[in-house]
């Protein structure tokens, strides 16, 4: 994994800088032509110390409006389900592959992911979730390096170095699609029973708990597993 340059940081370590130093360096970003036609760049939201991150696509047109990912009626799915697996929206971190939307809610381009890309791989290293759920097919072959379909991806979870990744549907494309929508939710239900399996590790729940927005208690050193 790359790292960005965020101002008084050399060689970060995982969850040493903060969201909120990673979106002070973003700013009001214009290293794509998205800037254009954005209203919102949309950062992302929930926990910072989540154990799991989901990853989407891009802003949709109720994203772009309220500067949110996952508000409109994808975001209520993904609400439901979440009840699915034991969480509950507070207890995540949710982001997407691009920040600001695309016209007409078109894929990503290749340009605009590798402009982006580098402030979701510090949300990544800021976060350092046990688990990242990829939503989709953009966000799928973003994380696990590969063109394969979602079909043939999810049902079951990947090893990237430290993080166990589970791709599954988006939800907006599931709300399209009974069949998936049922897949989906099986997802969650395995993704829930992986938790279960594999609790946090009480000295790790410790640090994420007394832990500032985005890092960690100062004098204690970052955890790094794997």
């Amino acid at each position: 994994m790359g790292v960005m340059r965020i101002p008084g940081h050399t060689d970060q370590k995982p969850r040493e800088v903060s969201l909120d130093e990673i979106r002070s360096v973003m700013g009001d970003c214009r290293a794509c032509q998205l800037c254009q036609t954005r209203t919102n760049i949309v950062f992302g939201v929930g926990n910072p110390h989540a154990r799991v991150m989901f990853v989407g696509e891009a802003p949709g047109k109720n994203e772009d409006l309220q500067g949110e990912p996952f508000v409109g009626r994808a975001g209520e799915n993904l609400n439901r389900i979440l009840a699915l697996a034991g969480l509950r929206r507070t207890d995540v971190y949710i982001a997407n592959v691009l920040k600001c939307r695309p016209p007409q809610n078109r894929n990503p381009q290749a340009d605009e992911v590798l402009a982006c890309s580098p402030y979701l791989r510090e949300q990544i290293r800021s976060i350092w979730p046990d688990v990242i759920v990829t939503l989709g097919n953009p966000a799928s072959h973003f994380v696990l390096k590969t063109e394969t379909g979602i079909t043939k991806l999810r049902g079951r979870f990947h090893q990237m170095g430290h993080f166990t990744v589970m791709p599954t549907f988006h939800p907006a494309a599931a709300l399209r699609n009974p069949v998936w929508q049922e897949l989906l939710e099986e997802d969650f239900r395995m993704l829930g029973a992986y938790l279960a399996k594999h609790p946090v590790d009480a000295g790790l729940a410790a640090v994420r708990a007394s832990a500032p927005e985005g890092g960690v208690p100062v004098g204690v050193p970052p955890v790094i597993e794997g």
